[in-house]
């Protein structure tokens, strides 16, 4: 039998010297009681390194600072009469964190003179000893004033002990808790979720995803706090343990809000140490050492010691959450009238908005019911959830089956039936994940809960994600979201087996972390779980390819020249056929929505858009692709020339127009492009620099088209002038005119909001890059410091070089930092290289940028030219951010 490992003992409380009543304390005695909250934080901080809980550590210090408190008061303020002291808070708990205010209460029968300008040298005397107090002052009559005006001062007094003083303020204080007529129960639980609704929207935002706030984001010690504070109100429950007795929670609920706090308080206190002061955010800035500090090692590549140890923090999180949204429903239900049963299918019964098992053993003894249960009440409008007997009953028997529920095959043929409901499942889903349910079924997915990834890119836990991109997929059978997404809306009827999408979604990213490619890993997932729940081969086989090549359809359209018939063709020979393509379409939208809400644009929507109908196009049976250069350029100008016509051009001008456009334009660009810029250069009538900017393009960003006699430097100053007004380039096309004009076009979106400039910035744009272009002066970037997240993703730039037909392609990938395209840039003019083509991919903080490039003799790069290049990026790239 292994010993338990002994905690280090706790620092003793030390002894205070008896306070002289009403002497007041001197500087001496400030400086001693000054030294020993020093001395007592140190001792505190060395047992914590040693491995000490860190609630009782928190218990300890709250105990120490009452007693300076106290010592405090009485050498203020005497044995006095009608006066006392109350600690509120978490001071009123008994727990105090490192660097955590002092909240304090002084209630006072009779605002004196002489005893106030004794409360003001107590509460002053308390800051020159070095603790932060807040503090209040008030008779028991304005405490019941602001406590029925507010119920964050009346949830305040819930937790109020008194410190010191005359103890027949208690039953004054008691005497507004106890009040029924103060925020009864139905007042005070809506509230209290009123509040929490509130503080979730100010914490929830996506970089306080990756910046969890321990205290008061979703999920944190204040979801444990309201907890506690419903039930002692609600049901006269003083904490957990009385929770449980008055049926509100089980014991294995207790033990796990228990244990959860316990890494939530863990947590807190090494955060306050290493900050040094009341930091409750899990920043960037802290978080390796935090890990480090807490024992995290690095597993391997993919699954950092930084990230093991976020995972703690949202596994933890997540429990509380998920735990607290059902005791609140419990609330609810316990707050209702009585209803009468009405059946429900066999099993089940609903009592109003709630539906309960009829008999109290069904999921023991038929454990496929627990899946039921979900399933049923997706055919029950109004349902809201279970009653608490029933989820207590639905956790019990989760926990009863253990690994059972994953090889049963009852349980497996009701969770297929729920998956071949289509986009309803995906409510079941999301609530059966709530319950624990889904990872008893399916353990690869409890194995990835709480996983989250060290970068900018992936804002959310890989369970929360999946979860996002199934809500996301649920999104394109409904007919509100045809706006929006009208070739998915298109494309969904169509699926002939709605659960091959919804699995694919399920197990895309469920190999995350394990080390090897998450895709080659998932894909075994998917295909021995699909098997087991009997899905026919052939689909069994699509939902493995769909996870195998989640990530194709994105990375070819960021990344290759979908304008070019190899690439398309190349894609979709990898596709083999329409249906295929048509998912992989709705799952490649999904998953990129789902990992960041700042994700989705116009631009990838087109992208994406225009990737699906050529590749349709190429599976066709009667088309073979590639189809020659000048049928391609035929095709656009066919197109393209009636456009012009409609706008007032005549046939013969256009063609001496584009008598001098690259054949590269019409292969290129889309048709409505080509009428678009060869309209600028008509009106232009000859003056130059042209300069065209179209607010909202065919791509959903906004275009730039620039056309002038070419020179070197061009692209580096168009570039610098972007990044000075704060434009982004998706995508660019560096084109030469057979008699020598520049032809470039760059796809743009504003930096800050990610979305098309308005038509006031694409004036501002016109009108400051046509100034700068006439007076051939050279713009450079704007100087600009790096984001504070940015700085701890730096990585070392891989440059890389590849033949490219006649020109030579630079793939590069870098962290992004502010004017880093403009740098770019500027480093191809000094290496004395011209740009061709560009397309830009940003993911959080991992830029992945190609460039078509040739010398300035139009040839491809020699080696000794690729290594002059590399080394004026590198010395760009490798400056460490301002």
């Amino acid at each position: 039998m292994i010993a338990e490992p002994t905690r280090p003992a706790l620092p003793p409380l030390p002894r205070l010297p008896p306070a002289v009543p009403r002497s007041g304390v001197s500087v001496e005695a400030r400086r001693a009681l000054r030294q020993l909250l020093d001395d007592t934080d140190r001792a505190l901080a060395a047992a914590f390194r040693d491995g000490a809980d860190a609630g009782d550590l928190s218990k300890r210090r709250g105990e120490v600072v009452a007693r300076v408190v106290a010592h405090v008061w009485t050498a203020c303020l005497g044995e006095v009469e009608g006066a006392a002291l109350f600690a509120v808070g978490g001071f009123g708990r008994g727990l105090l964190f490192p660097h955590s205010d002092v909240d304090l209460l002084a209630l006072v029968r009779e605002a004196q003179p002489a005893r106030l300008r004794a409360l003001e040298q107590c509460f002053a005397t308390l800051w020159d000893v070095g603790l932060k107090v807040g503090h209040a002052v008030r008779d028991p009559l304005q405490c019941r004033a602001l406590a029925a005006q507010e119920a964050g001062v009346f949830t305040s007094l819930l937790d109020a002990r008194r410190l010191a003083g005359d103890p027949a303020l208690d039953a004054d204080l008691r005497a507004i808790v106890d009040d029924p007529a103060l925020w009864p129960p139905a007042a005070y639980l809506a509230v209290r979720l009123a509040e929490r609704d509130a503080r979730h929207a100010r914490y929830d935002d996506t970089a306080y995803n990756l910046e969890p706030n321990i205290k008061e984001g979703p999920g944190g010690l204040r979801t444990l706090d309201a907890l506690r504070w419903l039930g002692l109100r609600l049901a006269h429950a003083d904490g957990f343990a009385a929770m449980v007795g008055e049926g509100l929670l089980d014991p294995a609920e207790r033990a796990t809000l228990e244990e959860s706090e316990a890494t939530l308080r863990r947590y807190r206190y090494a955060l306050h140490l290493e900050a040094s002061r009341a930091e409750e955010r899990l920043l960037f800035d802290y978080q390796r050492a935090l890990a480090a500090r807490l024992g995290f090692v690095d597993e391997h590549a993919t699954n950092l010691g930084v990230e093991q140890f976020m995972q703690g923090y949202y596994r933890a999180a997540s429990q509380i959450e998920r735990l607290g949204v059902q005791i609140v429903e419990r609330f609810e239900e316990m707050l209702e009238p009585a209803q009468t049963a009405v059946p429900v299918g066999e099993d089940f019964l609903r009592y109003g908005s709630r539906l309960a098992a009829r008999e109290p053993d069904v999921f023991v003894r038929r454990p496929a019911a627990l899946v039921e249960a979900f399933t049923a009440r997706l055919g029950e409008p109004g349902i809201v959830g279970f009653t608490a007997d029933t989820m207590r009953r639905i956790h019990q028997a989760t926990a009863l089956h253990d690994g059972a529920l994953a090889a049963d095959r009852d349980v497996l043929a009701a969770f297929l039936r729920l998956l071949r409901q289509g986009a309803r499942a995906v409510d079941a889903l999301w609530r059966m994940n709530r319950h624990g349910l889904l990872a008893a079924i399916l353990p690869a997915f409890g194995r990835v809960f709480g996983r989250m990834q060290y970068d900018l890119f992936h804002v959310y836990t890989v369970d929360e994600h999946t979860l996002r991109v199934l809500h996301n997929v649920a999104r394109f059978a409904d007919p509100a979201a045809q706006a929006e997404f009208p070739l998915a809306r298109e494309i969904w009827p169509t699926l002939p087996a709605p659960e091959v999408l919804l699995l694919a979604a399920l197990f895309h990213d469920i190999a995350k972390g394990r080390g090897g490619d998450h895709s080659v890993l998932g894909e075994e997932e998917a295909r021995a779980f699909c098997r087991k729940l009997g899905l026919p081969p052939n689909d069994v086989e699509r939902v493995a390819w769909l996870v195998r090549h989640h990530l194709l359809m994105s990375v070819t359209a960021q990344r290759q020249d979908i304008t070019d018939p190899e690439v398309v063709a190349r894609f979709a020979d990898v596709v083999e056929n329409r249906e295929q393509l048509g998912q992989l379409y709705l799952l490649t939208i999904a998953d990129i929505i789902g990992t960041s809400p700042k994700l989705w644009n116009g631009w990838k929507d087109r992208l994406l858009a225009d990737l699906y109908g050529a590749t349709r196009y190429a599976l066709r049976s009667d088309v073979e692709l590639p189809r020659d250069a000048a049928t391609r350029v035929r095709e656009c100008q066919g197109y393209a020339l009636p456009l012009l016509e409609a706008d007032g051009f005549d046939a013969a001008t256009v063609m001496r127009v584009w008598a001098d456009f690259p054949q590269a334009s019409f292969l290129r660009h889309r048709p409505e492009q080509i009428a678009w810029q060869t309209a600028a250069i008509l009106r232009a009538g000859g003056v130059l620099p042209l300069i065209a900017v179209h607010p909202l393009s065919v791509r959903g960003t906004t275009e730039l088209f620039v056309y002038t006699p070419d020179r070197d430097g061009l692209f580096a100053t168009v570039t610098a002038m972007l990044d000075r007004l704060r434009l982004s380039v998706l995508e660019a096309r560096v084109l030469v005119s057979p008699h020598g004009m520049a032809q470039d076009t760059f796809l743009l979106l504003d930096t800050e909001t990610q979305q098309p400039a308005t038509p006031a910035r694409a004036e501002e744009l016109q009108q400051r890059l046509a100034r700068a272009l006439a007076q051939a002066v050279p713009v450079h970037p704007a100087r600009r410091s790096a984001s504070r997240q940015l700085k701890h993703f730096q990585m070392t730039p891989r440059i890389s070089f590849h033949a490219a037909g006649e020109r030579t392609q630079l793939a590069l990938v870098c962290t992004d930092r502010p004017g880093l395209l403009a740098a770019v840039a500027q480093a191809m003019v000094e290496a004395q290289v011209r740009v061709h083509d560009a397309r830009i991919a940003t993911f959080g903080e991992r830029v992945e940028d190609f460039f078509q490039l040739t010398d300035r003799s139009d040839a491809p790069l020699n080696e000794a030219q690729q290594e002059r290049l590399k080394q004026a990026l590198l010395a760009r790239l490798c400056m460490p951010p301002m």
